[in-house]
């Protein structure tokens, strides 16, 4: 089952760098999986980790994808948001 999710560093509605990352460990819940997922995104960006709020749970349960803004790091930044999103989570549609 391969759960995967693509990462966006955005600015003026444009992707300054996008990565997609896949878990594939079934022993993990789908929260873990998004956790691992936003921490190699945010090692790989070179960020810190976002603060996560009830907004980001509810915009992902509904939508499949959130974002986080500069009031979700501790330290400023330099992009407009980080997007990430659900492309694939391994289930099969039917």
């Amino acid at each position: 089952m391969m759960f995967r999710l693509w990462g966006k560093i955005m600015k003026n509605n444009k992707f300054l760098e996008e990565k997609v990352i896949a878990i594939d460990n079934p022993s993990l819940n789908t929260n873990d999986k998004i956790q691992a997922a936003l921490e190699i995104f945010c090692h790989d960006f070179d960020l810190e980790k976002p603060m996560w709020f009830d907004k980001n749970t509810k915009e992902f349960n509904q939508i499949s994808k959130t974002s986080f803004r500069e009031d979700q790091f501790i330290e400023s930044i330099w992009f407009d948001y980080l997007e990430i999103e659900l492309i694939d989570d391994g289930k099969k549609k039917p």
